[in-house]
């Protein structure tokens, strides 16, 4: 007797394909497990049980008719509450979308579910996406499988401690800055962030339009690389402007040698203020695990990446104070009641209806975009932002990927990071892949000595070459090992006889 956290999406799909247990019966046992699990994490705002147990009807029938089953039949997948599934609610973790309804399903969450996988349900956030630690939103803290008194990270928390609570095979997050390697780096398992317009944003509720991608998190690389061939396997999405073909098998290629590649690690980031030892013993054993696998290790130098994060948090505000300006209580979102002008309303209805992270980038950024301020700040951060991509251009010329950290440190206590600003330097290593727009991934490392808690590398390879970035991430799970289900919470509920 198997438990539904024993088995990748590769063993799940086959199973079902060959009879070896019903769709129905993986549903159940991820449904269980949820059940048992979550009361633990609160790593989900809703569960989609009639949802989940119609599509594994379906695809039950669908074998029993002989059709050929999609490459993710029966896995067992969450979604971040930023992106629509008609028949679920979107909220974004916040009071101003409290109870709205999905009117449509986003592009990347119908294309996993076209590929066979069963909906479990909405993963918890921070609001709108505006945070590291899934502590600002408006209905539940989600918590670290590890270790319940610490965070799981953000925003995309909630997908991330799904996955490692052994809930759920797959889930899917948003990254603006870090917001899937993170909480991936936090909670043991792969999170990957593919290039900028290798995966469809429509449907999905924007924070940055310039920052944001959609990924999945998996407990090892094939889970990731599968499910990355199932959101673009299908090509260019027409919905949305940003998005390009992506004409690559992310599992053709996965285990090729690394041997006679190049990979490049930036000293002055390893020497950064506030490093973890853990974090950067972690980098070290990675780079000899790709040293041993045949890599040559060489130092790059990327000049301008201290001025990442100050431009992401010009850039960033800026794109959600123009986003969210939507939310305005009348067309849609919270509405503040007894009010006699349309303009007391808006203000309170705004007022109320966004916490107090979501308020303070949108203040930011109306300042950032105001007359006299615009020139100074948001014209150099992009110039910021030029210079970012120019000096990853030059380090691609000369490695084939970069090894760096993913976070200073492990998960941090509940409650411990009561400073915002000193939240935001959590992701002061992945910023600058989302301002230069290239893949990148993190993988997990083990247990740090002193924390006990996971700690992880990410790997960063050119825009568009992110099946070169799942080689070197395959390479580096075979020196170390996959991600575990969180000990805790392993075979609690989810058998599959």
């Amino acid at each position: 007797m198997a438990n539904i956290d024993q088995l990748t999406s590769s063993q799940i799909a086959a199973g079902v394909a060959a009879g070896d247990f019903s769709a129905t019966e993986v549903c159940h046992a991820a449904l269980d497990a949820v059940t048992q699990r979550d009361r633990d994490v609160d790593a989900f705002l809703e569960i989609t049980y009639d949802m989940a147990l119609d599509r594994a009807h379906d695809l039950d029938r669908a074998r029993a008719a002989g059709e050929v089953l999609g490459p993710l039949a029966g896995v067992p997948v969450a979604f971040k509450d930023n992106m629509n599934l008609e028949g679920s609610h979107t909220t974004c973790a916040s009071r101003m979308l409290e109870g709205f309804d999905s009117p449509y399903t986003a592009t990347c969450v119908r294309r996993m579910l076209d590929a066979g996988a069963l909906p479990i349900g909405k993963t918890n956030m921070d609001e709108f996406a505006f945070g590291s630690s899934t502590e600002t939103s408006h209905f539940q803290k989600t918590r670290n499988p590890w270790d319940t008194r610490r965070v799981p990270g953000g925003s995309s928390g909630g997908s991330a401690a799904a996955v490692a609570a052994g809930e759920v095979t797959l889930a899917l997050g948003s990254d603006t800055g870090g917001s899937i390697r993170q909480p991936a780096s936090f909670c043991g398992v792969v999170g990957m962030k593919p290039t900028y317009g290798a995966v469809s944003r429509y449907g999905v509720v924007a924070f940055g339009s310039s920052l944001d991608q959609v990924g999945p998190f998996g407990r090892c690389v094939e889970d990731v690389a599968r499910a990355m061939n199932a959101l673009v396997g299908p090509g260019r999405d027409p919905l949305d402007s940003t998005s390009q073909d992506v004409p690559v098998d992310f599992l053709e290629h996965l285990d090729d040698p690394v041997e006679g590649r190049t990979v490049g690690v930036v000293s002055s980031l390893l020497e950064a203020e506030g490093l973890s030892h853990e974090v950067r013993e972690a980098c070290g054993a990675a780079r000899r695990a790709l040293e041993d696998a045949g890599a040559t290790v060489v130092d790059v130098e990327l000049p301008h990446i201290d001025a990442a994060i100050n431009a992401y948090y010009v850039i960033g505000p800026c794109e959600a104070f123009s986003n969210l300006a939507r939310f305005d209580g009348v067309r849609y979102g919270y509405m503040e009641q007894g009010c006699g002008t349309l303009a007391r309303q808006t203000s309170l209805s705004r007022a109320h209806g966004f916490g107090a992270e979501a308020k303070r980038r949108q203040l930011l950024g109306a300042y950032l975009l105001s007359s006299g301020v615009y020139d100074r700040y948001y014209m150099g951060a992009l110039s910021a932002r030029t210079l970012i991509g120019r000096d990853y251009a030059e380090a691609f010329s000369k490695v084939d990927c970069l090894l760096m950290p993913v976070a200073p440190r492990t998960a941090w206590f509940s409650g411990e990071m009561g400073d915002a600003t000193q939240m935001y330097l959590s992701d002061m290593f992945t910023i600058s892949s989302n301002i230069a727009g290239n893949g990148s991934v993190s993988v997990p490392m083990g247990l740090g000595h002193d924390s006990g808690m996971p700690v992880s590398v990410q790997l960063q390879t050119p825009a568009f070459r992110d099946r070169t970035l799942l080689t070197f991430a395959r390479a580096l799970e075979r020196a170390v090992g996959a991600g575990t289900v969180a000990p805790g919470f392993a075979g609690r509920g989810g058998s599959l006889a």
